[in-house]
């Protein structure tokens, strides 16, 4: 074993014997093993005790596997400490003998912050994965983070495709398979981890800052759960929604096939045909073809969209733009481009 490589070697004999631990490495290794392409990852890091976690498991994987792995911090340059936070994680994770590569964000963020900054931090972690020839994106979501991405969903009157929240594998562009492996456990438990391991992480104190949706929503939280409330049922009632999601997706996908022509500018799709679907299967058909043509990880607005539908249904639009999409009616086809 390389000597930079026995730091990390020696924390692994360590700390997988502890059963706390030694549950989430499994189960991280596990899924790992399972993409059977998986020459080299890229694990998105904050700082946070989450993510720290992830960079310590990742790594012993990497190690044991003998495969490549990039840990990388997207640094958007909003607050003005947001540079020595960035160098201060390199250094705590360089104890460990595990490499940091800091990128900087340089488009500027003015509105809708947290949307904006995370639709920014995929898209340089893609275009670098796709650099360096890495197939896979890990990040930390953990069950916290589902249970506060279903409220603000449910809170905004999503659907079956929001309110089944996020899911453990999802395709990004490049052929990116982005994975959440730490769905099933809660950021107690890779709060532990990352304090054994590093002693020290740096907390982002936008988090505590209550102009964020999801800083309320993660108050409600802990007010649900104090007055009784099992969060666990939350996670129950996801994975019955997801189970949902997924058999309207079959039904979906053989719709797609009979009323969608994907060329390599446009799709065209048979309004004739597509009228006879259900409301549901036509809002998924036309999210999946702004997806198709713009390779964007998240579908328009559910509002939008049905509007859309609505109108070229009632014959009143003749063109208009959805999602960096152009959509226009000829006849009884709807001609669908990228916009840029």
């Amino acid at each position: 074993m390389k000597r930079k490589n026995l730091n990390v070697v020696k924390l692994r004999d360590i700390y997988i014997r502890d059963k706390k631990i030694a549950e989430i490495y499994f189960k991280l290794k596990l899924i790992l093993s399972k993409n059977k392409k998986n020459n080299s990852f890229v694990a998105a890091i904050s700082g946070g005790p989450d993510s720290m976690a992830l960079a310590f498991l990742a790594k012993v994987i990497s190690i044991e596997k003998k495969i490549r792995g990039y840990f990388i911090l997207v640094d958007h340059q909003i607050r003005k400490d947001s540079e020595r936070e960035a160098l201060e994680v390199k250094k705590i994770l360089k104890s460990r003998n595990i490499n940091l590569k800091i990128i900087k964000n340089r488009k500027k963020i003015n509105k809708n912050v947290q949307k904006t900054a995370r639709d920014i931090r995929y898209e340089i972690l893609c275009n670098f994965c796709k650099k360096n020839k890495a197939n896979t994106l890990l990040t930390a979501h953990h069950k916290d983070d589902q249970i506060e991405t279903f409220l603000i969903r449910l809170s905004r009157g999503s659907g079956v495709e929001g309110l089944s929240s996020m899911s453990q594998t999802s395709k990004l562009k490049h052929g990116v398979s982005l994975i959440r492996p730490f769905l099933d456990f809660n950021k107690k438990q890779l709060e532990y981890i990352s304090h054994k391991v590093f002693m020290k992480t740096i907390k982002d104190p936008s988090n505590k800052n209550k102009k964020f949706l999801r800083t309320n929503i993660r108050d409600l939280t802990r007010i649900l759960e104090a007055k009784g409330v099992k969060l666990d049922q939350i996670i129950r009632s996801i994975k019955n929604i997801s189970s949902t999601k997924d058999t309207i997706n079959f039904y979906v996908n053989r719709s797609l096939k009979k009323i969608v022509k994907f060329r390599k500018r446009e799709a065209i799709l048979d309004l004739k045909m597509f009228k006879m679907e259900p409301g549901e299967v036509k809002f998924r058909i036309i999210n999946n073809i702004v997806k198709n043509r713009t390779s964007s990880y998240y579908a328009p607005r559910s509002k939008k969209v049905l509007n859309l539908i609505t109108r070229f249904e009632r014959n009143n639009l003749k063109k208009c733009t959805l999602g960096g999409c152009i959509f226009e009616k000829k006849k009884n086809l709807l001609h669908v481009t990228k916009e840029f």
